[in-house]
């Protein structure tokens, strides 16, 4: 495809699951009137950001794939003819659940799912308590670069990533060197009430710059879709976060083709010319001149 069309999803969302896919299929027909082809949802679109405390509970939120959420999602892309990523807390099994992507064919059907492969743990983002890191079932997992496959589309091979995974190169650039055309990152990011605003302006840019690296590094354009809103820890352990929104689009030299605003939820289409990925290519050749023969040390934790 010579010019993609993607639409960026930024919503609030409630504890009501229904309303929160309702806005998220709201979201995906608006886009398609606007002509995008590929629609991409924040992470974890149909709840709240639950992992600010740590219950048992909250794993009666988890799904099958497919299940009541992603089946919702792929009639509304079949209906406007449109690929969509989606973000679902996935039951594998009792006891083994994901965070994971499933990225809907715009004829309704899963063209693949990617479970995220980093999983943080910090005050108010307990995601180890709730998410088994990803695995990808078709490869063993002493393949090289198992866990980072692309998914194959209509509109393309995409990179799906999902929100800690932006702060690695390494995830990036194995999605590169599989052949994804461009990196696309659902997330759920945000400050903690108590922090000053110089320290909020320091996260913000950090994630951006991160994310700006890796359209640079490997001459893809990146999509992130945030979401926004202020949700209260339900503990009072903290005071909530207030997820920045933000969402942004980058051409293959971390040029900006898109940024959103801070605190509206908001529907927006976005032009990238696909094309202009390989000529950038051609004039900054970092993937030929990787010293692959020097770099065994990167499988270790720490060089000592």
């Amino acid at each position: 495809m010579k010019n993609l069309k993607v639409g960026l999803v930024q919503q609030t969302c409630s504890t009501n699951r229904e309303e929160n896919i309702k806005k998220s299929q709201e979201g995906i027909r608006e886009c398609a009137k606007k002509g995008a082809n590929l629609v991409v949802l924040q992470e974890l679109h149909n709840n709240v950001y639950f992992c600010q405390s740590e219950d048992v509970n909250y794993f009666d939120l988890a799904e099958t794939i497919p299940g009541y959420t992603s089946n919702a999602i792929a009639e509304t892309a079949k209906e406007c003819g449109v690929v969509v990523v989606a973000s679902i807390f996935e039951r594998r099994a009792a006891g083994i659940y994901h965070n994971t992507a499933v990225v809907l064919e715009s004829d309704g059907t899963i063209a693949g799912t990617y479970r995220k492969m980093h999983i943080p743990d910090d005050p108010a983002y307990y995601e180890k308590f709730y998410f088994t890191p990803g695995d990808y079932e078709k490869r063993s997992v002493s393949d090289e670069g198992a866990g980072f496959e692309p998914i194959d589309t209509s509109v393309g091979r995409l990179g799906v990533l999902v929100c800690w995974d932006q702060w690695y190169p390494e995830a990036a650039r194995l999605m590169a060197l599989a052949g994804a055309e461009v990196l696309i990152y659902p997330t759920a990011i945000g400050w903690e009430q108590g922090d000053t605003q110089d320290e909020k302006d320091r996260q913000r840019n950090a994630w951006i710059i991160s994310q700006r690296g890796h359209a640079v590094a490997n001459g893809l354009p990146v999509i992130s879709v945030n979401r926004t809103g202020f949700e209260k820890d339900s503990t009072g352990v903290t005071d909530g976060i207030t997820f920045w929104g933000n969402s942004f689009v980058t051409g293959s030299q971390g040029e900006f083709l898109f940024e959103g605003t801070k605190d509206k939820e908001e529907n927006n289409v976005v032009e990238i010319d696909m094309k202009r990925s390989e000529n950038v290519r051609r004039i900054w050749p970092f993937l030929r001149d990787r010293r692959i023969d020097a770099y065994s040390d990167l499988l270790k934790r720490y060089r000592s």
